[in-house]
């Protein structure tokens, strides 16, 4: 038997319970990974509440983990029992000491990266490659705003920016979070608790603005962000935190200076076992090189992820968390 955190039905953190199954066998093209650690990403708030509808209930919960290979299905060639990995996609259910998934969603992980710096930072660490890298190439010497800069992303995204001689301006809603971001390479803050954004922006960049916004928040900033765009400019709206983006008359577009916007995915670019693997060897040279590095603000028992998932929703946190089954 395997203990996993599940759901069966939408609601708040109490609608999480930790129970015991029997593991699934790994099929063809599958395997098993026995989690020594695993994330905890916003996205699994959305599937919990509904925002994302899970395939079947009662659902498991989380696509992000590392651990050790603990059994290997037929036509996988890439992977042998002991092997130690780490995913970031895939089925639902990382909530689990035992998870089955797709061979193809996992990658083996160098000797620098150990399990929990792994699960701290997959998903996080993946979404900052494609949206710096694919999304929109950063060449340096840009200016981009990025909501959230404190958070596990974010703190990712300070780091990186900075390492590509990108001018990374941060949202924050504390002082202590404006300072972890500083801390990480932004080149400013923004208190969005005690300062209009667009204005201080405009402060910022003498009027020049930003070449990108990156906003993971959602409904709530979707209209300032578009107001943070130099003509021209790309919107990449990335998350949901404080609701989908809904509504919208796309000639607001036009009218705030013929901006583009984009809504991208991991798996709208981690899509091919070749391009995972890139955007993989490319974040595992950025830990390696130390231009990177991962914060692991919080750990917590894999039965009190409904916690760490209140503390993750009301903003509390800063930097990655984590749950250890």
């Amino acid at each position: 038997m395997s203990q996993r955190i599940q759901f069966a039905h939408t609601g708040g953190s109490d609608v999480l319970e930790l129970v015991s199954v029997t593991p699934n066998e790994p099929g063809q093209g599958e395997v098993r990974i026995a989690n020594k650690a695993v994330g905890l990403n916003f996205i699994d708030i959305y599937f919990r509440t509904g925002l994302y509808p899970a395939p079947s209930m009662p659902s498991g919960l989380g696509t992000e983990g590392a651990g050790v290979v603990d059994a290997v299905g037929a036509g996988v060639t890439h992977l042998n029992v002991g092997d130690r990995v780490a995913y970031a996609q895939g089925p639902l259910g990382a909530y689990a000491e035992l998870h089955t998934l797709p061979a193809a969603k996992v990658v083996k992980l160098p000797d620098f990266v150990d399990f929990d710096t792994a699960a701290a930072s997959m998903l996080k660490g993946l979404t900052v490659q494609y949206l710096f890298r694919q999304t929109y190439e950063l060449k340096g010497g840009e200016t981009i705003l990025f909501h959230a800069a404190a958070g596990g992303v974010g703190s990712i995204a300070c780091q990186w920016a900075k390492s590509l001689g990108v001018k990374l301006i941060g949202t924050v809603s504390s002082q202590e979070k404006a300072e972890l971001a500083m801390a990480n390479g932004a080149w400013a803050t923004i208190n969005y608790s005690e300062e209009n954004v667009a204005e201080r922006v405009r402060e910022l960049t003498n009027g020049d603005m930003c070449d990108v916004v990156y906003d993971s928040v959602g409904k709530d900033t979707w209209e300032m962000s578009l107001d943070c765009l130099k003509p021209r400019g790309l919107m990449v709206s990335f998350g949901n935190a404080s609701g989908p983006v809904d509504g919208v008359n796309i000639g607001i577009l036009n009218q705030k200076g013929a901006l583009y916007v984009t809504r991208p995915s991991l798996n709208g670019y981690a899509d091919t076992r070749e391009r995972f693997e890139m955007m993989c060897e490319e974040f595992f040279a950025m830990i390696e090189s130390g231009k990177v590095k991962i914060d692991i603000a919080n750990r917590y028992p894999l039965a009190e992820a409904g916690k760490a998932q209140d503390a993750l929703q009301s903003r509390k946190t800063t930097g990655s968390t984590i749950l250890l089954p």
